[in-house]
């Protein structure tokens, strides 16, 4: 039988005359705190980057395809989408990752009211597109049928356009295309979205790509991309480059004059993912400053426990204790304090990160942070590493903090009492 944690569970952490010490009362509560904080962070951080990414990626393309030549001109490089489309379907490995794949063309131009104008960019899409996100985000009206010929001169706008330029579902606005030539369109808003991303809402509205060819004059498959969608993103580096190489191959086969450019999601908002990574490096220092205040709040209870527990130590080593037995005896005694702590901490701050996934308490700017309210993301495995890292962390504290009690002598302690 181990007998230093049978000792240990027959010890109460406090001294013999209460229940409990002030200062490990204050010992709990500042790793209780420590272990709120941590997971309420972790909860915060994964909760913002699953939701950003999350609508990034629904609203951009995962892969994107373009012509090599963007940007050379005034005008813009087209893609053939058929002739992308025909590639990816021959190809048997890439094919079966896809989920959707739609001709996109985008093209600046101006709205105009009889009180004000906006410069935006106008979204044409086939009826490949995913709409699915910009659906759930719908706030008034209802997103236009774009294969539907009737529906040709629909289009959907953000809440930010329609805010400035008083518009409602239903109503027509002047848009003016401006290349060699002005040309204008009467354009009837079909419904009205709001997706709290401020680089969405105020530069695109979204219609059906015929309206973009006819103003520039294009055949039904020419666009300025083809956006990618796949049933799994975990290695969209490695897709993107299968998607490059399989049209170089067929640009090769077919000797076509066409030269595609294939992005990521990632690699076309940058700035997004940028600050998604930050917040990583928070997590990190977060983290950090917590198991340290932890680490010297359990130095702390473990000094007190030994002050109040000095005669025993004595005793101890007075019947032939070595310190190695001592210091696990007390090892255990201080474990009960980190885990009543972690149970209590865990209770805790599992509980306000639900509260908040579930009721919204903590309320955001939608301009500053890309949403309304502070998402949380809950992780089983992210909360098992977080707990175990404490325990290891706490362990080791207290591996170093217990050789106090090798330079206590039983003739000190018959001293001290």
């Amino acid at each position: 039988m181990n007998h230093e944690l049978y000792i240990a569970r027959r010890m109460k952490p406090g001294n013999d005359r209460q229940n409990g010490s002030p200062s490990l009362t204050v010992a709990l509560v500042g790793i209780v705190l420590a272990v709120v904080v941590m997971i309420l962070s972790i909860a915060i951080v994964m909760g913002f980057k699953g939701e950003i990414s999350g609508k990034i990626m629904r609203l951009d393309a995962h892969l994107k395809v373009t012509n090599a030549a963007l940007g050379i001109d005034n005008n813009y490089a087209t893609v053939n989408g058929r002739e992308v489309r025909e590639a990816i379907v021959a190809d048997k490995d890439f094919a079966p990752q896809v989920e959707s794949v739609s001709l996109i063309a985008d093209k600046s131009a101006i709205l105009k009211t009889d009180d004000d104008f906006m410069g935006i960019i106008m979204r044409g899409v086939d009826s490949g597109y995913d709409f699915r996100y910009l659906q759930s985000k719908m706030i008034d009206g209802a997103i236009p049928a774009v294969s539907d010929t009737a529906s040709a001169n629909e289009i959907i706008i953000s809440k930010t356009v329609a805010d400035r330029l008083r518009l409602h579902s239903g109503d027509k606005v002047l848009t003016y295309f401006i290349d060699d030539k002005i040309k204008v369109r009467n354009l009837t808003v079909s419904g009205v979205f709001e997706t709290d991303l401020e680089a969405f809402d105020n530069a695109y509205i979204v219609g059906g790509i015929g309206i973009v060819q006819g103003v520039n004059g294009w055949h039904g498959d020419t666009g300025t991309q083809v956006a990618v969608n796949l049933t799994d993103t975990r290695d969209l580096d490695y897709q993107g480059y299968q998607l490059y190489s399989l049209l170089a191959e067929n640009t090769v086969e077919h000797e076509s004059k066409n030269l595609f450019f294939v992005t990521t999601t990632e690699q076309n908002n940058l700035p997004f993912f940028a600050w998604l990574q930050m917040l990583d490096m928070n997590v990190v220092i977060i983290l950090t400053l917590m198991m340290i205040v932890a680490a010297f709040t359990l130095i702390s209870a473990m000094l007190m426990i030994v002050l109040e527990r000095i005669r025993v130590i004595g005793n101890f080593k007075a019947l032939g204790a070595t310190n190695g037995s001592i210091r696990r005896i007390f090892i255990y005694l201080t474990g009960k304090l980190i885990l009543k702590a972690l149970i209590i901490g865990n209770v805790i701050g599992i509980g306000l990160a639900l509260l908040q996934k579930y009721c919204h308490i903590v309320r955001l700017d939608p301009s500053a942070y890309y949403m309304p309210y502070v998402p949380i993301s809950l992780s089983i495995p992210a909360l098992l590493m977080l707990n175990v890292g404490i325990i290891i962390v706490s362990y080791l504290t207290l591996l170093g903090a217990s050789h106090i009690i090798s330079t206590i002598k039983p003739t000190s302690t018959m001293r001290f009492e």
